[in-house]
């Protein structure tokens, strides 16, 4: 595989010397002319804000045939998978820590819940802020913030596609719109039946979303957007280890489906969302700008969870794990009707003023949230036993024998930002948040409740020194939180109870610099999680797991999980050759806890070392005409939580081609690409989920096409 990634970049430089127009694949770094809403700092270019971010455009999605938001990590060293179900919501981690679906995203800058899988077809781009986030966020896993952009008006536009991807997905999408004077409109519409490579995998998604805009005399600006999504198709559950070993990924078919019996349900996962935004100028001074937002969102959300789902090995005696033999126990889970609904209004202050001589760009407000999730009965109930060939059929038992938590969270969060200009050098950046929670959470059967209250802040501060106007030095400094309460088990002496809040700390230096045809950036951080673990009460020692009604425990905080790295990214243009590449090195232990056995361990699932690129070589010899390459390499994982098997490195490359075909006023882009072109076999990751040890192998080659048409 090696020599096939130094050959693909041989050809692709020798190409090089051939080429003339230059045509870019990615929109990141000082190509964006405004900083990424998620930052928090306005018009601040992202070249210039001193921090770690990444901007994904639609163009780029669709050159890689990337349909759902897992698969932004093949574009990003810093992304990689943290439980990627087909079929089911993505998960995804930042710099070796999972984004927490229900606080780490958001939608124009406003929370979201992402226990969801995310329509792509009316987003406008993605955003990904690297690092701890409490200057954005009141409570978040510490790996960053991903934000969706949606498709706002614009002028004239009719869109229309069609997309096959192989076996046999095909999918419709419209995007149509106009603005005439104060007014413009846009509708987003697409369809697909879907029918992958992976085995009794059938479903379908649909879209419609719509946003409309209007400017009123004054400057007043009104701004709303709706949309409505539904997919159903059945899931995907991982392979295992086999007892003690580690299956060949080799001797694995990638198309098997674990989740095949006759009775099998598909998730079914919907959801709809509105959002309305009025800004109003107050100040139309050029130099001191001053604007009143106020934004406000409601997300609805709707599931079906079903699986027949593969959970252990009670044969053995090994509940993290299959059986040596390849079987493993097989359980009939549902849960049905699950609602969960999102509310919040942000109403701030943005704008630019002079004070004490100095400049200050600044964004102040209040974000008001809540959140409500409401469950009903659900099932896990023992029907047999499996065989990882496939092959196996169980009698179903959907007996509803378990209660879930209903949850309700209301929270206030009072945010300051100001980037100040010392000199033409040098830039403080400074923020606050100041965040008041309330969570209750309750068991359907009215058992366990809980109930708490907890107020923090997190500041965030950064220095930046410009070396030159294309370049620029900083060191910045911020906090993160998360709020942790004590599962509603039995077995749990301090069951219900919050644990202290959980302050996250990072500190990050970096280097930026934009050259005519090199941009390029560096950053070295450190982040500092605290962790918490389970204790047998009698006599405080670590309980490993095995709690139980008659030997209880307390969890309580212990120690951290520390990961520092070194994350490079850059772009290179020469003539028609566009390359984009991004690299990372991690060093993610755990430290300090009671228990000297966790100490210095790695944690599941995080590769040390990722490397990505990115390239486009547009052929002279045919206007219109683009290769387009990715290169995928990413490091071990390891699969169990004492670090006794990891599974090996792998390297995939996909190749496309890109045409755009001019017809008098209108446009056709043709897209054919394939991934995985050499139909390598390797597990892309290797989740450790609900106690037990989850493998799941690169899908196999798959072709896709498509064509975008504009009138």
């Amino acid at each position: 595989m090696k020599h096939r990634c130094l050959l693909l970049a041989a050809l692709l430089a020798q190409a090089a010397a051939q080429a003339q127009d230059v045509q870019r694949i990615t929109i990141t770094g000082s190509a964006v002319p405004r900083s990424p809403s998620v930052a928090g700092f306005g018009d601040e270019p992202l070249a210039r804000v001193p921090l770690s971010a990444t901007v994904i455009d639609q163009r780029q999605l669709q050159d890689a045939g990337i349909a759902s938001l897992g698969d932004i990590t093949r574009l990003d060293a810093g992304f990689t998978d943290a439980y990627n179900a087909p079929g089911y919501w993505n998960q995804v981690a930042v710099r070796g820590y999972t984004l927490d679906n229900r606080y780490n995203y958001r939608r124009d800058g406003l929370p979201i819940n992402a226990e969801t899988v995310i329509a792509q077809a009316n987003k406008q781009s993605l955003e990904v802020l690297k690092g701890t986030s409490g200057v954005q966020a009141g409570t978040s896993s510490p790996g960053g913030l991903l934000n969706l952009v949606v498709k706002r008006p614009r002028e004239r536009m009719r869109d229309a596609g069609l997309a096959w991807t192989q076996s046999g997905t095909f999918e419709a999408s419209a995007d149509v719109g106009e603005r005439t004077g104060a007014f413009g409109w846009r509708v987003n519409a697409s369809g697909a039946r879907l029918d992958p490579q992976l085995r009794a995998s059938r479903g379908e998604r649909w879209l419609a979303a719509g946003a409309i805009d209007y400017r009123l005399d004054g400057g007043t600006f009104i701004e709303f957007e709706a949309e409505a999504s539904r997919q159903s198709q059945p899931s995907t559950p991982g392979f295992s280890l086999l007892g003690s070993l580690l299956p060949d990924a080799r001797r694995i078919d990638p198309r098997i489906n674990l989740n095949n019996q006759a009775w099998t349900l598909p998730v079914v996962l919907a959801g709809r969302t509105g959002s309305l935004r009025v800004t109003q100028p107050l100040a139309a001074s050029v130099d001191q700008p001053l604007d009143l937002v106020v934004h406000a969102m409601r997300q609805r959300l709707t599931s079906d969870d079903r699986i027949a789902f593969p959970f252990g090995c009670s044969a053995e005696n090994a509940f993290d794990r299959y059986c040596s033999d390849g079987s493993f126990d097989f359980y009939d889970f549902r849960s049905d009707g699950e609602r969960r609904t999102s509310d919040a209004l942000d109403v701030s202050l943005r704008g630019q003023t002079q004070l004490a001589g100095l400049k200050h760009q600044f964004h102040a407000g209040v974000l008001f949230t809540r959140h409500e999730a409401r469950f009903g009965g659900q099932a896990f109930n023992f029907v047999g036993t499996g065989t990882i060939d496939g092959l196996s059929a169980v009698p179903p038992d959907p007996t509803l024998f378990d209660g879930n938590s209903n949850r309700n969270e209301r929270s206030t969060e009072w945010h300051l930002q100001d980037a100040i200009t010392l000199s033409p050098e040098w830039s403080v950046w400074a923020g606050l948040r100041h965040t008041r929670l309330n969570r209750r959470s309750v068991v359907t059967d009215g058992s366990l409740p809980t109930d708490y209250r907890q107020s923090f802040s997190t500041p965030w501060f950064a220095l930046a020194y410009a070396v030159d106007p294309g370049a620029q030095l900083y060191a910045s400094a911020g906090q993160g939180i998360e709020s942790e309460v004590v599962p509603n088990r039995s077995f749990y002496a301090n069951t219900g109870q919050p644990l202290p809040a959980l302050k996250s700390r990072q500190v990050e230096l970096g280097f930026k610099q934009a050259m005519a045809t090199l941009d390029w950036r560096v950053a070295l951080f450190d982040i500092r999680r605290p962790t918490s673990n389970d204790f047998h009460t009698d006599d405080g020692a670590p309980a490993a797991g095995d709690c139980t009604d008659a030997d209880p425990c307390a969890r309580r905080t212990d120690g951290a999980a520390r990961h520092r790295g070194l994350e490079l990214e850059g772009e290179w243009q020469l003539g028609g050759l566009s390359l984009r590449g991004s690299a990372m090195w991690l060093r993610a232990r755990r430290e300090d806890s009671a228990d000297a056995a966790l100490n210095g361990l790695k944690p599941t699932n995080v590769p040390a070392r990722s490397v990505k690129l990115q390239a486009a070589y547009n052929v002279r010899a045919v206007p219109g005409l683009a290769w387009v390459g990715f290169i995928t390499h990413e490091g071990e994982r390891m699969v169990l939580p004492d670090n006794s098997v990891a599974t090996p490195g792998w390297t995939r490359v996909d190749i496309g081609v890109r045409y755009t075909q001019r017809l008098g006023a209108q446009t056709l882009v043709w897209r054919l690409g394939v991934d995985n072109l050499a139909d390598h076999r390797a597990w892309q990751e290797a989740p450790f989920q609900f106690g037990h040890a989850y493998l799941y192998p690169l899908a196999p080659r798959t072709w896709h096409a498509s064509v975008l048409a504009s009138f």
